[in-house]
């Protein structure tokens, strides 16, 4: 009777030491995972708050200049398509388009590509010739049944990069 209680008890405390280092090292790996969770959690609350930072100057998040349509009974999503749509019609023209204060270099007009809605007034776009290309800031009017009439405020055409 004694041998089986000793055995009893050798067994009960080799179950329990097995049982702590089995649970230390769940415990550890869990830990490590819980750490590369956290890691990849901040490297993403660190992309997405950079991509609100990137999109602040935007129509479609700029709520002052929605206002500005709204109180106009325009709706700033139709506008958008209806700005974007105006300024590319002017890339048909052959001498390229008029916004931009260029004449042909090479034989190549120069055309919009690529262009961003600031807010209720300005747009941005980026504009090229197949060889140089710019960036021009345009100030918009937009008036309901009437084409967008464009101004040009600022342009800036980057040089060719020369070969050594």
């Amino acid at each position: 009777m004694k041998n089986v209680i000793l055995y009893g008890l050798i067994f009960s405390v080799l179950f329990n030491i097995f049982q702590y280092v089995n649970s230390t090292k769940i415990l550890d790996a869990k830990d490590k995972e819980v750490t590369k969770i956290q890691e990849r959690l901040r490297t993403s609350r660190d992309s997405v708050s950079a991509l609100a930072t990137a999109n602040y100057f935007a129509l479609e998040s700029d709520e002052d200049a929605q206002e500005y349509f709204y109180t106009n009974n325009l709706d700033y999503k139709k506008v958008s398509e209806k700005v974007k749509e105006d300024l590319l019609v002017l890339n048909e023209n052959k001498n390229g388009n008029k916004l931009i204060p260029y004449e042909p270099i090479d034989g190549k007009a120069f055309i919009v590509n690529t262009s961003k809605i600031l807010n209720h007034r300005w747009i941005i776009a980026e504009f090229s010739n197949g060889d140089l290309w710019g960036q021009i800031l345009v100030k918009y009017f937009v008036a309901e049944g009437k084409p967008t009439d464009f101004e040009t405020v600022e342009t800036v055409l980057y040089e060719r990069p020369t070969k050594e």
